[in-house]
C-alpha cells in the first residue's frame, strides 16, 4: 500500500485557543502577544487584513487597536500548551503514527487511498472534539505536505496534492521548507526561482552548492521520502528557561529571585524528562533597544561535580554565577538559565567520593516537592531564595483565564 504524509496545521492557533472559550471573538480582529505584552506573535485573519505583521511592538499598534477595536490578549501558554495535547490526542484515534512538529503542528503517516472526504472527517473531527479549526495537506513526502497543507489553509481546509509539479511551478524557490534566505539567493542568483526549478535541478550540482540537506530537499520534491516521520520524541540536548522583567531591574536581589525561578523550572524540567545536567549557564541583560542606556550582557558558567536535577543544587550553581555578572546601576530587561550535557539520570557515572545516602535523599525530596506542586499548584512548595513578591515577573495583564489547567479558572456558566 502506498504511504502518505498529511500536515495538520492548526489556524491561527494562539487565536484559536482564545476563541474556543470566547466564541464572540468569532469575527472579530485579535492579537495575542508575546512575553511580557511585547510584541505580536499571533494574529487572526481579521487583524491580518488590517495589516498587522508578525512581531509588530504593541506600542505601534495602539492607534490601530483603538481605532478597529481589536482584541488584545497576553500569551496563555497553560491553556495553549494543554490545547495542543487534545489535538494531538485526537489524531492518534486516525492513526499512531503521529510526529508532534511543534505545539500546532502535526505531521500524520496514513496508508492506502486517502480521500478528501477522509482529510474532511478528520478536520471536522479536530473541531469538534477540541474546538480548533485546522488545516491538513497531504502529499508523498513531508516537504510536498508543507506545500499542500499551504494551499489547504489558503482553500477549503484540505488539499490532496495530486499534481506536484503543478503547484511548484508557481511557488517562489523561497516558500520551498528547508530553503532559507542566502539559499534563496543564491539559488536565484543561478537562475533558481520556483519550487519546480529546484526540483529539477542537477543532484550532483545541488549537492555542491547546499551540501546533503540540499540534496534531501530536491528527492522529497521528486516525491522520495528523505525525511522520516519521528514517532519517538528525541532526547533534549538542552534547557533554557528565561523571561523578560516586566520592568527593569537593577536591584541584585530581584535578579536572585529570578534566577533562582528560573531555575527551578528548567531543574523539574529535566526531572519531567528523567534527565540531568553537567553544565549550567547563566545570562543577564539590559535592553539594548533603549538608546538612553548602554547595552550591557554577560553570562557566566559553571560545572557540575555530578551531573543532577535537584533543585537546591542547581540553584546555588545559579547563583554564584550571577555573583560575578551584576553590575550596579545598570537597568536589566532579561535573566535566563540554560541547562547543558543533558544525560539519561539513570546512566550517570557514580562518585565514589559523593555521599550517597545525602543523594537519595535529595532525590525523594524532589519528588515530594513535585508532587505537592502538581498536586496543590506550581510554586506550592519553593526554594527561599525564589521569594514570593516577585516583582521583577513577567506582565501579562491580558491573560485569559487558564480554563483547561486551573480549578479556581475554570468557565462559569451562569
Amino acid at each position: 500500500m502506498s504511504r502518505l504524509i498529511a500536515l495538520v496545521d492548526s489556524n491561527n492557533f494562539y487565536v484559536s485557543c482564545e476563541r474556543v472559550f470566547n466564541p464572540k471573538l468569532e469575527g472579530r480582529p485579535v492579537i495575542v502577544l508575546s512575553s511580557n505584552d511585547g510584541c505580536a506573535v499571533a494574529r487572526s485573519n481579521e487583524a491580518k487584513a488590517l495589516g498587522i505583521k508578525m512581531g509588530t511592538p504593541a506600542f505601534q499598534m495602539r492607534d490601530l487597536i483603538e481605532k478597529h477595536q481589536i482584541q488584545i490578549f497576553s500569551s496563555n501558554y497553560a491553556l495553549y500548551g494543554d490545547l495542543s495535547n487534545r489535538v494531538m490526542q485526537t489524531l492518534q484515534n486516525f492513526t499512531p503514527e503521529v510526529e508532534v512538529y511543534s505545539i500546532d503542528e502535526a505531521f500524520v503517516g496514513l496508508t492506502g487511498e486517502v480521500s478528501d472526504h477522509a482529510l474532511s472527517i478528520m478536520r471536522t473531527t479536530v473541531k469538534r472534539w477540541t474546538g480548533i479549526p485546522v488545516s491538513i495537506g497531504l502529499a508523498p513526502t513531508k516537504t510536498l505536505a508543507k506545500i499542500a497543507n499551504r494551499i489547504a489553509k489558503r482553500g477549503e481546509g484540505t488539499y490532496i496534492l495530486r499534481d506536484p509539479d503543478q503547484v511548484l511551478e508557481n511557488l517562489p524557490v523561497g516558500e520551498v521548507w528547508g530553503i532559507g534566505r542566502q539559499s534563496t539567493k543564491k539559488l536565484t542568483a543561478y537562475g533558481i526561482t520556483t519550487a519546480l526549478k529546484l526540483k529539477q535541478a542537477d543532484l550532483a550540482w545541488i549537492k555542491r552548492q547546499m551540501g546533503i540537506v540540499g540534496v534531501r530537499i530536491v528527492k522529497e520534491l521528486r516525491g522520495t521520502s528523505c525525511l522520516p516521520l519521528e514517532l519517538i520524541p528525541q532526547p533534549r540536548k538542552s534547557c533554557c528557561v528565561s523571561r523578560s522583567f516586566g520592568h527593569p531591574v537593577t536591584d541584585l536581589e530581584d535578579l536572585r529571585e529570578a534566577i533562582a525561578t528560573h531555575t527551578a523550572r528548567a531543574a523539574h524540567k529535566l526531572r519531567r524528562d528523567n534527565l540531568s545536567a553537567s553544565l549550567l549557564a547563566v545570562f543577564i541583560a539590559t535592553n539594548r533597544f533603549n538608546a538612553d542606556l548602554p547595552y550591557y550582557r554577560n553570562s557566566g558558567t559553571v560545572g557540575l561535580s555530578a551531573p543532577t536535577n535537584h533543585t537546591i543544587t542547581l540553584t546555588k550553581a545559579a547563583l554564584k554565577a550571577l555573583g560575578p555578572l551584576y553590575r550596579v546601576g545598570d537597568h536589566y530587561q532579561k535573566a535566563g538559565v540554560w541547562l547543558t550535557e543533558l544525560t539519561p539520570a539513570h546512566e550517570i557515572q557514580q562518585d565514589l567520593f559523593i555521599n550517597h545516602k545525602s543523594c537519595e535523599k535529595g532525590r525523594k525530596l524532589m519528588e515530594v516537592m513535585d508532587a505537592l506542586n502538581s498536586q496543590f499548584g506550581a510554586g506550592t512548595v519553593r526554594c527561599a531564595a525564589q521569594g514570593f513578591e516577585q516583582s521583577w515577573r513577567t506582565k501579562a495583564e491580558m491573560r485569559s483565564p487558564r480554563y483547561t489547567t486551573r480549578w479556581d479558572e475554570l468557565l462559569i456558566v451562569p
